[in-house]
C-alpha cells in the first residue's frame, strides 16, 4: 500500500483496527491490501414462511423498524404491518406474533421547510387513510428484567410489557401529543439506566430526552432543537452504559452526543453519518448502525452495511441483527 492511501484505510477500519491489521503487515511484507478485513459474514435469516400448500415464501413484512433479544435468547422484530411484534428463535424459526390494535396508524413524515414555523420540527405524522397499519411502530427493546418495551411514535406512547406481551405500563397519553411531563410528541426510543431509571428520546416533534424513575415517575429532561452541545436535530436512539452515561444519536446533525445521567453534556462524536440505531453490547461497545465503536467513539469494526438499519440487536452467540425499512432483517455472524 502506498503511504498516501493510509487515510482511506483509517476511515474504513478505524485507528485501532488499522493499527492492528494494516501496520504489522506493512512492516513485515512492505504492502497490504487496501481493504479492511470484515469480521462478520451475512447469512440468510429467518427461515422462509410457508404458503397454504406448504411451499416456501418470503415474509411479507412492512417496514422493519426494530429488533431486540429476549431474556430467553430469541429475537423480536417490530414492523409496520399486521401482527407488528414477531418472535423467532436465533436460527430464524417462527415462534409467535402479536400486537394487532396496539400500535397507531400514524406515519411520521417530513415537513417541507416552507411549511414549518420558525424553529419548529421538520417532522409530523399523518393519520387515518394517509397512514398505514401499525405505522407508529418505531422501536423495540428488552429491559434488564426481561420486559418488552415498544415505542409507538405516532401514538405518542411507550409501552412496557411482560414476556407474554401483556401491557404493564404506559408512558405518555395515547393519541395526545404535548411537551409537558406526562406527554410526548412523536417519541423515538427508550433506554434503561443501571439504577433502573427509564430514558425516552422524545425526538420527532420535541427535541429532548426525558428521564423517569423505574415506576414511571417524571424526574427531569434536557434538550432543545439546534446544533450546539446538548441540542438536537433529531434524537433518534439512545443507550446507557454501566456508569450511567447516556449516548444519543442526533441523526439530523449526523453525530452522537454523550451526557451524564442528569443530562450534562460530556462529549460528541461528530461526522458519524445519519445513524438511526444504537445498541450497547455486553462487553461495553456500541453498535452505531453498522459500525461497532468503543465508548470513546473509536471504530472497532464495520459490517458490510455501514449506515446500518433502523434498529440493531446482538444475540447470545454474537450474531448481529439489523432491522431494515426495506422490510427485512439482516443477520451477520462473527467469522
Amino acid at each position: 500500500m502506498e503511504w498516501r492511501r493510509f487515510p482511506d484505510a483509517l476511515r474504513r477500519c478505524g485507528r485501532a483496527a488499522f493499527a492492528r491489521l494494516v501496520l504489522p503487515a506493512f512492516l513485515l511484507v512492505g504492502a497490504v491490501s487496501g481493504h479492511c478485513r470484515q469480521a462478520y459474514d451475512e447469512v440468510a435469516w429467518p427461515e422462509p414462511a410457508r404458503t397454504a400448500v406448504g411451499s416456501p415464501s418470503r415474509w411479507h413484512w412492512g417496514e422493519v423498524v426494530g429488533v431486540a433479544t429476549t431474556a430467553g435468547g430469541n429475537i423480536l422484530l417490530l414492523h409496520r404491518g399486521a401482527d407488528p411484534i414477531m418472535e423467532f428463535d436465533p436460527a430464524g424459526n417462527f415462534q409467535r406474533a402479536w400486537g394487532n390494535g396496539l400500535i397507531s396508524e400514524g406515519k411520521v413524515t417530513l415537513v417541507a421547510p416552507e411549511h414549518r414555523a420558525s424553529g419548529a420540527s421538520g417532522y409530523a405524522a399523518v393519520y387515518g387513510p394517509a397512514g398505514c397499519h401499525s405505522c407508529g411502530a418505531h422501536s423495540i427493546r428488552v429491559g434488564p428484567r426481561g420486559h418488552i418495551w415498544v415505542v409507538d411514535a405516532g401514538g405518542h406512547v411507550v409501552y412496557k410489557m411482560n414476556e407474554e406481551g401483556r401491557v404493564l405500563m404506559r408512558l405518555g397519553e395515547k393519541g395526545v401529543s404535548g411537551t409537558g411531563r406526562a406527554r410526548f410528541n412523536l417519541p423515538t426510543d427508550v433506554a434503561f439506566a443501571p439504577g433502573g431509571e427509564i430514558y425516552v428520546s422524545d425526538g420527532y416533534g420535541n427535541a429532548r430526552i426525558v428521564k423517569f424513575s423505574g415506576d414511571g415517575d417524571y424526574l427531569l429532561e434536557w434538550g432543545s432543537r439546534g446544533t450546539g452541545p446538548g441540542e438536537f436535530g433529531l434524537p433518534h436512539n439512545l443507550v446507557i452504559d454501566a456508569r450511567g452515561r447516556v449516548y444519543v444519536t442526533d441523526r439530523d446533525n449526523r453525530r452522537i452526543q454523550v451526557f451524564d445521567a442528569n443530562g450534562a453534556f460530556l462529549a460528541q462524536w461528530p461526522a458519524v453519518g445519519p445513524v438511526s440505531a444504537l445498541f450497547m453490547t455486553r462487553d461495553r461497545k456500541i453498535w452505531t448502525g453498522g459500525v461497532l465503536r468503543d465508548l470513546d467513539g473509536a471504530v472497532v469494526t464495520r459490517l458490510a452495511v455501514e449506515t446500518g438499519g433502523h434498529g440493531v440487536t446482538v444475540s447470545r452467540s454474537g450474531g448481529v441483527f439489523q432491522a431494515q425499512l426495506t422490510g427485512q432483517v439482516q443477520k451477520f455472524i462473527p467469522k
